[in-house]
């Protein structure tokens, strides 16, 4: 009996411990999308006014972890997005942080992304305590974007994809902490 319950505890606590943890949110440390397995790159805090209120936490998985921004925008594999909300976010503050963002960091001409950046904010909602915002992006397939595991729809193309995740990585992120936490700990790798 006592190694039953040494064992359920021991158990409990190795879950606990494959897991990432930011302002309250945890996300686990590997995800299967596409049937490749993912793993948890980094986690980092969104902020926001000089007031440093917390927005989201943002968790990005790779096939490939690394600390090598360009290098994981680049990479034309399997990557995913998770922003868990910590606060509630109007609908106008996320359509415009996604137009700054594709504005300061698109990998290409920003107007020739504008047709896909106006069908990404047309899929924002009002968001939240407790939402989740997913961006899955799949090779040959495109970024599919989830709001609360609902599906909104999938936007193609390479060029998109870089230029999405690229809001976070790039030069003008949101915040460098919250890049720095995404980008983990992993080397120069």
């Amino acid at each position: 009996m006592r190694t039953a319950l040494f064992l359920i505890i021991l158990l409990a606590g190795l879950s606990a411990a494959n897991a990432g943890k930011k302002a309250g949110v945890t996300m686990p440390d590997t995800m299967t999308v596409a049937e490749r397995p993912l793993a948890l790159n980094g986690m980092g805090l969104r902020e926001a006014t000089w007031l440093d209120i917390d927005v989201y936490v943002a968790g990005l998985y790779v096939e490939h972890p690394s600390s090598n921004a360009a290098k994981l925008v680049a990479a034309d594999e399997v990557k995913v997005l998770v922003l868990r909300f910590v606060r509630d976010v109007d609908r106008s503050d996320i359509v415009k942080a996604w137009s700054d963002g594709f504005k300061n960091n698109a990998t290409v001409p920003v107007d020739t992304l504008k047709p896909l950046i106006d069908r990404l904010n047309a899929w924002m909602p009002e968001f939240e305590d407790g939402d989740t915002l997913t961006f899955s992006y799949v090779p040959k397939q495109g970024v599919e974007v989830t709001v609360n595991g609902a599906r909104k729809g999938v936007i193609q193309g390479e060029d998109f994809a870089r230029s999405l995740f690229s809001i976070w990585l790039g030069p003008k992120p949101p915040t460098k902490a919250l890049r720095k936490g995404l980008l983990g700990n992993h080397g120069s790798t």
